[in-house]
């Protein structure tokens, strides 16, 4: 994708963000070679599933997160 299709497609994912409520909320996305792999706050997976069926992007694997390490977790 292109500047200008990423830009479209963060469009059309906020809007549809803003009609599907305060319940779920996208916080970054990563463009690697041919796909977009994104990270969400929700309550449920079927959110997440709904949220890329009204933007028109693949949702291909959900997965939730169990825990997150950083350079910290060393400390």
């Amino acid at each position: 994708m292109d500047a200008g299709e990423l830009r479209a497609a963060a469009r059309k994912s906020n809007r549809v963000l803003a009609d599907l409520g305060s319940e779920i909320q996208w916080v970054h996305s990563y463009v690697v070679a041919d796909s977009l792999y994104c990270l969400n706050v929700s309550p449920d997976e079927e959110l997440i599933r709904e949220h890329a069926r009204l933007t028109g992007l693949p949702a291909n694997e959900v997965c939730e997160i169990a825990k997150v390490i950083d350079p910290e977790t060393g400390q």
